[in-house]
């Protein structure tokens, strides 16, 4: 008897009658299918690609450069997740500042609590999945009055990267994976656009490989019958209107900017910047400091890996000058970086 994952591979074989580009936004999700060998077990004509959705791995290269420089002012502490350390900058990583690695901004704000004569800096990465903490404690370091306490503000909006994606000639993508943890914040509404106005289908699925499957099945169910329509497979977790609570604290701090995505380019309206109310717990703001003219390691091309214009083992330097010993590139760094993802479980073709 067949298992519940056999039954819904088999179908998605028998359904794919065409080439279909399904694009995983998450890195939790590149992650899970890769550890699970999911591409190896799809037809031919169905290619999973790997999108923007590795928070590091979009982080320009200017932010960087400008937590490296407040790194290197003696009365200045960053902090960061650990993830951050190792990606390069221009001419180096924070690795060699010695940064503190925490868990959450909060973390920071107790830091700087604790050492009220130096800066403490919180380099603030993360979709909508994490920028609610970041907007809380900095409404907290605000109420409590801890002046040493910032943030380098560096969040973004995963749905204007969506349209980006949707509305590109080059970025043949037919049906999107939607990310489960940045829906449990924002929702399914969000993502409607997609199929509104791109007519492009989306499906919302959690982490385990079966919910990755139904998801896949959910696609290509919509993609052969020309359908377009945003599912939800992770609705034990994700609600249409999403976390109204996180949402509210979002919209109290931050507003939307437009953003530089590594590799990438600005994207309009995509970046979440700090009010002018909280100009005191914005490290941009605050600190101005001269940082080099950014510029991208030579053979990098993390920002097409990030499109799914390439795969990482596309890239020359994969797996020979890059690794995650050594990296050259943010996708081959962080733990849900795409070119981390080939290199652990082996995809080198």
């Amino acid at each position: 008897m067949n298992s519940p994952a056999q039954c819904i591979i088999a179908e998605i074989k028998k359904l794919c009658d065409r080439q279909i580009n399904l694009m995983e936004v998450c890195g939790t999700h590149t992650m899970a299918i890769a550890a699970a060998g999911i591409r190896n077990m799809m037809p031919g004509n169905l290619k999973l690609l790997s999108g923007p959705g590795c928070p590091v791995c979009v982080t320009p290269l200017s932010v960087i450069d400008h937590a490296i420089e407040l790194a290197r002012q003696s009365d200045m502490i960053i902090t960061t997740f650990g993830d951050m350390v190792r990606v390069p900058g221009s001419r180096s990583s924070l690795e060699i500042y010695h940064p503190r690695i925490v868990y959450s901004a909060r973390d920071a704000l107790v830091l700087a609590e604790q050492n009220p004569g130096q800066e403490i800096i919180f380099i603030g990465i993360g979709f909508e999945t994490t920028s609610p903490s970041i907007a809380a404690t900095i409404m907290e370091a605000s109420k409590k009055k801890v002046k040493n306490f910032s943030v380098l503000p560096a969040v973004k909006s995963i749905p204007p990267a969506l349209d980006l994606i949707a509305r590109s000639r080059r970025i043949n993508v037919h049906g999107l994976i939607l990310p489960g943890h940045v829906s449990t914040i924002i929702g399914t509404h969000p993502y409607q656009f997609l199929a509104g106005v791109h007519h492009i289908p989306g499906c919302v699925t959690g982490f385990e490989p079966i919910d990755i499957l139904q998801g896949i099945l959910d696609l290509v169910r919509q993609i052969v019958k020309n359908e377009a329509r945003i599912d939800n497979e992770y609705a034990r977790v994700v609600k249409p209107e999403g976390n109204q609570t996180a949402l509210t604290m979002l919209a109290r701090v931050f507003v939307p900017a437009d953003s530089e995505w590594r590799g990438i380019g600005v994207i309009p309206g995509s970046g979440l910047a700090i009010r002018a109310e909280y100009r005191d717990h914005d490290a941009s703001r605050k600190f101005k400091l001269k940082t080099p003219i950014s510029a991208e390691p030579k053979g990098c091309i993390c920002g097409k890996v990030l499109l799914g214009l390439k795969t990482p083992a596309q890239c020359a330097l994969f797996g020979k000058k890059c690794t995650p010993a050594s990296p050259v590139g943010a996708c081959m760094v962080s733990s849900e970086g795409s070119c981390a993802a080939y290199y652990r479980y082996g995809l080198k073709k």
